[in-house]
């Protein structure tokens, strides 16, 4: 297996909700484990499917809320440049707790600065920016789970 079918397996995994999938060849082994709760399936009887009925939900009755422009809400990111995680794993701003953040908003950085560490199977990967600019947000807070191809930061071009 090549590292793209396994960030796909993982990718998979994650989606899937299994706790555990290990998978065995001559050469290669395998075993990927999420933090999610255990599911069971058992191989043997097939499972039907269990619907359930949505209950109403009742709502209370709201006062009018005073007209506020909806614009300035709704920001243009058209002319910013999205540092996306290249992989599943965890983010993280720095190396450590006690060291500095790798960038902060309004830093500027250049084609090659580590902008964070994202943490999959025990091995932390230093993330390189590939665009020069200004970090104008960060869009994942430390230690939270990302996905592939989830955006990161923006980075307005220089």
């Amino acid at each position: 297996m090549d590292i793209k079918q396994i960030q796909e397996l993982i990718k998979f995994v994650s989606r899937s909700g299994v706790n555990e999938v290990a998978i065995e060849q001559e050469n290669f082994k395998i075993t990927i484990k999420t933090n999610q709760a255990p599911t069971v399936v058992n191989a043997t009887v097939p499972q039907a499917p269990l619907v359930q009925a949505a209950a109403p939900v009742a709502t209370a009755p709201t006062a009018p809320v005073a007209a506020t422009p909806a614009v300035p809400a709704a920001e243009d990111t058209s002319k910013y440049i999205t540092i996306k995680s290249p992989m599943i794993g965890t983010f993280y701003r720095s190396s450590s707790p006690d060291k500095p953040m790798f960038v902060n908003v309004g830093d500027e950085i250049g084609t090659g600065k580590v902008v964070c560490i994202i943490e999959a199977m025990k091995l932390f990967n230093e993330i390189e920016s590939e665009v020069s600019g200004r970090i104008v947000k960060i869009l994942v807070d430390n230690a939270s789970p990302v996905e592939y191809d989830q955006p990161l930061f923006l980075v307005e071009p220089i």
